[in-house]
């Protein structure tokens, strides 16, 4: 879940590992280190903190040589601390290492190696690696060698760049974590993502689980992990362009992010659906697996798939696969991530593949895991999303699987009429400013409650996940008729309700439940086209949208309840692109 980058070449490591690591905060970090192999020998500084203080008191650029690893920590195992940022060390100071990832087996393997004399320096699971290594290399392994050894010894996910005092080399390997070597002229580097080498080279090899490579100033070698045999793979150039990643203005990437809606939505409506839709429409049963925002986004395509093919689509969280799902060669799983490297949903796919089911990948990244997993893959081709939090991603990804659903069903008219929301959605970003003057009116106010029914319900739940994830107040979604099963009971004299309630075939339902709201006293915040509707919230406390083809619809709302989340965080002096406890790429389960 958090960063790596490595670089081999001539210029200055230690200023463009930095760089390297600023372009990776989005993933979210508690600490950060570089270390560097050059005139001073192995160096490393590291310690707990955002970058920007850290290299106030270390100066990374003040690092000489032109060979060096970096990383950006999200603790899993040990306080976020200075002993346990990366990167980390063997007893003789001569392996340097970062990981992301989780060793699973770390414990006995740590207790086996105190019993034979080693030393550690921290509580996490990736030194155990070093010291893994360091035994091999003492029994008379090279470093490769020693790092294959290694691999065989432990258990669970890992991303690895690692160096060795006295070569000039960078190695690194990977397993259910994402790495990428980046191609550049008498320069290498290898990365967990690829904003972090896009001001350097959009040259890019995709590592595959299971791959050493070793990298030289001047080129790499990729192996078999296991096997040692040689892998040969051509580079692919990425469309991003460091631009694309840059504010261009805006405070934060979250709002340039969500302003760009209308554009990232033009370039999803191109994606190619075709196999895809193949496999929707020959496969009998249809499962949906993704986690948060994109999970979200698939109980919308499961809405479009049931009512428009007249078939059966079930959807499950990654994170529950495991637990009792049905799956088997008669069964098309439909993964979505935007990164393409979400653990949980990755080791659904895998486990899905093993029964024998045809998976449809679902992402934003080319070369990810789940691309290359999948046996047809869309792309929703929003662009780099830098914010932690998911905003144009989630409406791409509705849009895209919409489209599938479509393409698969025959509809025709939809398929047209989906062209037309681009300009929608910017006519509702040109009211942006009606929502902050909102949130100022919301901003002390504690606790939310978000409603919603039919398409409107997922809605609710991405609503309230912004409004947590950037705030940190509690917010709740329910399906508005649950409300008298209990959450009634919770509701008090200027609590605030935020009905999402578009005239589609719920809108009298919803209109009961909002004045089961009114009758106990809550504060109703209107998002509709249904006059009644926007008559309930008080005055100031509503959003008038466009009317809209159901569904549609949650493309449309979620805009309104972005921006507020997005003001709120601000006027809270919080930062929305990177909240606390969260990365942008989770890759532990």
């Amino acid at each position: 879940m958090c960063g790596i980058i490595g670089y081999i070449g001539k210029g200055n490591a230690g200023s463009i590992i930095l760089e390297g690591l600023k372009k990776l905060e989005y993933r979210g970090y508690d600490s950060a280190g570089i270390a560097v192999l050059g005139e001073n020998g192995l160096e490393i500084k590291k310690e707990a903190g955002k970058l920007a203080e850290i290299e106030k008191k270390h100066d990374f650029s003040s690092m000489k040589g032109s060979l060096g690893i970096g990383h950006t920590r999200w603790a899993t195992h040990g306080i976020p601390n200075d002993v346990n940022a990366h990167p980390h060390a063997d007893c003789t100071g001569n392996i340097v290492l970062v990981h992301n990832g989780i060793i699973e087996n770390y414990s006995e393997l740590k207790e086996r190696l105190k019993k034979k004399g080693h030393t550690f320096a921290s509580d996490t699971d990736s030194e155990v690696i070093a010291h893994l290594i360091e035994e091999q290399i003492d029994s008379g392994a090279d470093t490769k060698e020693a790092i294959r050894k290694t691999l065989l010894e432990i258990d669970g996910s890992y991303a690895l760049a690692i160096l060795r005092k006295g070569e000039n080399k960078v190695y690194a390997v990977r397993k259910s974590s994402p790495l990428i070597i980046g191609v550049g002229k008498g320069e290498m580097f290898v990365a967990s993502d690829v904003p972090a080498i896009l001001e350097h080279t959009r040259e890019v090899i995709y590592v595959n689980d299971g791959e050493l490579v070793e990298l030289l100033a001047d080129g790499c070698s990729i192996e078999e992990a296991k096997t040692g045999k040689k892998v040969i793979r051509k580079s692919v150039k990425v469309d991003w362009s460091a631009d694309m990643a840059r504010k261009d203005g805006y405070e934060h990437f979250m709002l340039k992010e969500i302003m760009e809606q209308h554009t990232s939505l033009r370039n999803t409506l191109n994606a190619e659906v075709k196999q895809a839709s193949e496999l929707i429409k020959r496969m009998p049963n249809i499962l949906v697996v993704a986690c948060g925002s994109s999970f979200h986004a698939g109980l919308v395509f499961k809405s479009a798939v049931q009512k428009h093919m007249k078939k059966r689509c079930d959807a499950v969280l990654g994170s529950e696969f495991a637990y009792g799902t049905i799956v088997d060669k008669d069964t098309v799983v439909v993964a979505i991530s935007q990164s393409g490297e979400t653990a949980d949903t990755l080791t659904a796919v895998r486990e899905a593949k093993k029964r024998g089911a045809k998976v449809i990948g679902v992402t934003n990244v080319v070369g990810s895991s789940l691309s290359r997993e999948s046996d047809a893959t869309v792309y929703i081709a929003a662009g780099p999303e830098i914010s932690v939090v998911a905003t144009k991603t989630f409406t791409s990804q509705i849009a895209v699987l919409l489209k599938l659903a479509y393409t698969a069903s025959g509809k025709t008219t939809e398929l047209s009429e989906m062209k037309d929301l681009a300009d929608t959605i910017e006519k509702i970003l040109s009211k942006r400013e009606e929502i902050e003057i909102l949130a100022k009116k919301l901003v002390k106010e504690k606790d939310f409650f978000f409603i919603g029914r039919g398409n409107s319900y997922p809605v609710a739940m991405e609503g309230a996940l912004k409004l947590k994830e950037i705030t940190y107040l509690h917010a709740e979604a329910y399906a508005g008729g649950e409300l008298k099963h209990g959450p009634l009971s919770l509701l008090e004299s200027g609590i605030p309700v935020i009905a999402i309630a578009p005239s589609d075939e719920s809108i009298s339902k919803m209109r009961g439940n909002i004045k089961e709201c009114t009758a106990r006293k809550a504060k109703i915040i209107a998002l509709s086209d249904d006059v009644d509707v926007l008559k309930e919230a008080e005055a100031g406390f509503s959003f008038a949208m466009p009317k809209m083809k159901g569904d549609f619809a949650p493309m449309l709302y979620i805009i309104p309840l972005q921006l507020l989340a997005y003001y709120m965080a601000v006027l809270q002096k919080k930062d929305p692109d990177k909240p606390r406890n969260l990365a942008k790429s989770v890759t532990v389960e």
